[in-house]
């Protein structure tokens, strides 16, 4: 990693793993494959701070821990990069349990549980759906009838307006969340 610190992938150490290489990869990431309009790509850094925006909004009552579970929800991604969900699933469990352990020395990093609350686990997931359908709609090309039918649309009055950042700008909104929240939680 930039960092210097040198992570075993196939049993992830905590102590391995910084926050500012976290930020630099997902920043360098690109949802969709890169396959948006516009002149930037639209990073997995700049996703993950959108979804942890909409758990807040949807779920005001959510916790600093919860929303730093959700900003880190794609964090694995630093290592592995973004697939979309049916190439997962095609890969199988050999892939699910590797991004499983990286999820969890992440977690463990931070100060989080190893493994995620199922209820915590389903409300990012429904915010993480919600972003892909703003993202389909406004930079992927997907007509509102077809983000419908493969996304969950969001409810009405949640609306956000999608600016793709430039990888910095990405990295750097990130890494300031990252430090908000952090600040919450060491209170």
């Amino acid at each position: 990693m930039l960092s210097g610190r040198r992570l075993d992938l196939l049993n992830p150490s905590p102590f391995d793993i910084e926050i500012e290489d976290i930020a630099r990869g997902l920043a360098r990431v690109a949802r969709w494959n890169g396959q948006t309009t516009g002149y930037n790509a639209f990073s997995v850094a700049e996703h993950s701070v959108i979804v942890e925006d909409l758990l807040t909004e949807v779920y005001p009552e959510s916790t600093p821990e919860q929303r730093l579970t959700a900003l880190l929800h794609d964090a694995a991604e630093y290592v592995i990069g973004d697939m979309i969900s049916p190439f997962k699933n095609a890969l199988g469990l050999d892939y699910k349990s590797f991004e499983a352990r990286l999820e969890e020395a992440i977690h463990l990093r931070f100060g989080l549980p190893a493994k995620m609350p199922p209820r915590l686990k389903k409300r990012i997931k429904q915010c993480d759906i919600y972003c892909a359908w703003f993202e389909a709609t406004q930079i992927a090309g997907f007509e509102k009838s077809e983000a419908n039918a493969l996304f969950k649309q969001p409810p009405k009055g949640l609306s956000l307006t999608l600016s793709p950042l430039p990888v910095r700008e990405a990295e750097h909104a990130f890494l300031e969340r990252f430090e908000e929240l952090s600040n919450k939680i060491a209170r």
